[in-house]
C-alpha cells in the first residue's frame, strides 16, 4: 500500500500533538518527526560520524549519547549552526519516514513536524493541517509544558516560521484556543479527506 500522507503543523504551544493523538485514536497512524530524529541522532552511524565531525567528538557522550546542552550551545550561536545541523539530521529522517510510510497498513497516515515547512518535509505531505493557538495561549501551555519562562517561549517563536504562513500554505486549519472543540473540527476534515481517497 502507498498510503496518502497528512502533515501536521503548528507554533510552539499550539497543541498539534493534541491533534496528532486524536487522529492516532482514529487509527491513523503517526510518524512524530521531533520522536524520531531524537532516535536516529543517537543510533544513525552517518549521522553520529557527522555530527562528530561538524561539531566535535564530545558531540556524544563518553556511554555514546547525544550531548544535548552541547548540541543546544552549538546551535544557538549561529543561525547558520543550525541550518547545518540540519542539512545533515533531515535527508535521514525523510528516508526514515518513507521506509515507515511503505509500512503502514492505511490509506492515510500523518507526519507530525513543528518545522513542517522549514525543513522541507511538506513535499512528501499530500494535505497539511495547520493548528492554530492564539500567542499568549501557546506562550502559557508551553511555559508550563518546559518549565521556563515566557520570554524564553517568545524567543523561540521568534524563530519559527509566523502562524499566518503556516494558515495559508495548509490545506485545514484547526483552532485549538481552549474554546473552540477541536474533536469536530478533526471529523470535519476526515471526512472530507475519506471523500478524496484513490479507489
Amino acid at each position: 500500500m502507498n498510503p496518502q500522507v497528512l502533515g501536521i503543523t503548528g507554533g510552539i504551544g499550539s497543541g498539534k500533538s493534541v491533534v496528532a493523538q486524536c487522529l492516532y485514536n482514529m487509527d491513523i497512524p503517526i510518524y512524530n518527526t521531533d520522536n524520531e530524529a531524537k532516535r536516529l541522532n543517537n543510533t544513525h552511524p552517518a549521522i553520529r560520524k557527522a555530527l562528530k565531525i561538524l561539531v566535535g567528538e564530545k558531540v556524544y557522550t563518553e556511554e555514546g549519547y547525544l550531548n544535548k546542552p552541547l548540541l543546544a550551545s552549538y546551535l544557538f550561536e549561529d543561525e547558520q549552526h543550525t541550518k547545518l545541523v540540519n542539512a545533515i539530521i533531515h535527508p535521514y529522517v525523510e528516508e526514515d519516514f518513507l521506509q515507515w510510510k511503505q509500512r503502514q497498513e492505511s490509506p492515510w497516515v500523518a507526519i507530525e513536524s513543528a518545522i513542517l515547512y522549514e525543513s522541507g518535509f511538506d513535499h512528501l505531505t499530500d494535505k497539511v493541517i495547520a493548528v492554530y493557538a492564539p500567542q499568549e495561549v501557546k506562550i502559557k501551555r508551553a511555559s508550563k509544558r518546559d518549565h521556563t519562562s515566557a520570554d524564553a517561549i517568545r524567543q523561540r517563536m521568534e524563530r519559527q516560521m509566523p502562524d499566518e504562513e503556516k494558515r495559508a500554505r495548509a490545506a485545514y486549519t484547526i483552532i485549538n484556543d481552549d474554546k473552540h472543540p477541536i474533536l469536530p473540527q478533526i471529523l470535519d476534515i476526515l471526512a472530507n479527506l475519506l471523500c478524496k481517497i484513490p479507489r
